[in-house]
């Protein structure tokens, strides 16, 4: 049996397909403006290469900022639980979780069921967010995936007293513009981040064992300082990025045992 959880973030769609309890496939793509054919062409991607077609799928599970506009699922679940659930399937050990999404941050505590105990998020401000750090990397002209490692080369990081979306593309402009180094610009605003993230996860009580999901957990330079403050070193999976739409996988697989047994 073939089950499938979609993940519409505001910035990546992503899918995971399961068979009889094991992922087979999953895919990744930029968010378009519709969610709904989105959707379609993320599950079309996750199951291209193992030879499915739709018809195969017996039930699917969205989740994330779009999760409402896929008119194909047959459940919808929040992120914040599909994340703790994903977790919980590959790393039984993790409880504590911080999801950067493109517009919030989200830290997560979860049981050893995979259960969401407590959790906080910060949706307020898109300084923090995945979304702020594209901003900034094309403000820098540096690649996106590029910033985490050049942050870890700083010799003299800028403080900054607020990552408020605004005021920091602004103060990043300005030291650009007086020559200060990329990386010591980049390592300022880690650390700002970071510090924002550490107040959250502080809120759930964090317990070991840790992990970073989302894309975030590739930043390099973003994990060691979350790192270097929680006091944690986090495990993680192959691939952090589909943590939601894997969850959402493992709640779809649980949903159709269910409904045939009924």
């Amino acid at each position: 049996m073939f089950v499938a959880g979609i993940d519409i973030g505001s910035r990546a769609a992503k899918a995971v397909v399961m068979e009889d309890g094991q992922v087979v496939s999953h895919a990744i793509i930029d968010t378009g403006a519709e969610s709904a054919k989105t959707a379609d062409k993320v599950l079309r991607e996750a199951i291209r290469p193992v030879g499915l077609s739709l018809e195969d799928i017996e039930y699917t599970v969205g989740t994330g900022y779009g999760r409402c506009l896929i008119p194909f699922a047959n459940d919808n679940i929040s992120e914040i639980s599909c994340h703790a659930k994903g977790v919980n399937w590959c790393m039984p050990s993790v409880r504590t979780i911080l999801d950067m999404g493109g517009q919030d941050c989200k830290a997560i505590r979860c049981d050893a069921m995979g259960r969401v105990v407590s959790f906080v998020m910060n949706d307020k401000c898109a300084g923090g967010t995945g979304r702020f750090l594209e901003v900034i990397a094309d403000i820098l002209r540096v690649p996106l995936e590029g910033i985490g490692e050049l942050s870890l080369e700083s010799k003299e990081p800028i403080p900054f007293n607020t990552i408020c979306a605004v005021f920091a593309k602004s103060e990043a402009l300005t030291l650009q513009k007086r020559g200060v180094a990329k990386s010591d610009i980049l390592a300022g605003l880690h650390e700002a981040i970071a510090t924002r993230a550490y107040n959250l996860l502080r809120r759930v009580s964090p317990e070991p064992e840790f992990t970073i999901s989302g894309g975030i957990a590739k930043n390099a330079g973003m994990v060691a300082k979350v790192k270097a403050k929680l006091k944690l070193e986090p495990v993680f999976w192959d691939e952090p990025q589909i943590m939601g739409a894997l969850g959402a996988a493992v709640f779809a697989a649980e949903r159709s045992a269910l409904a045939a047994s009924a």
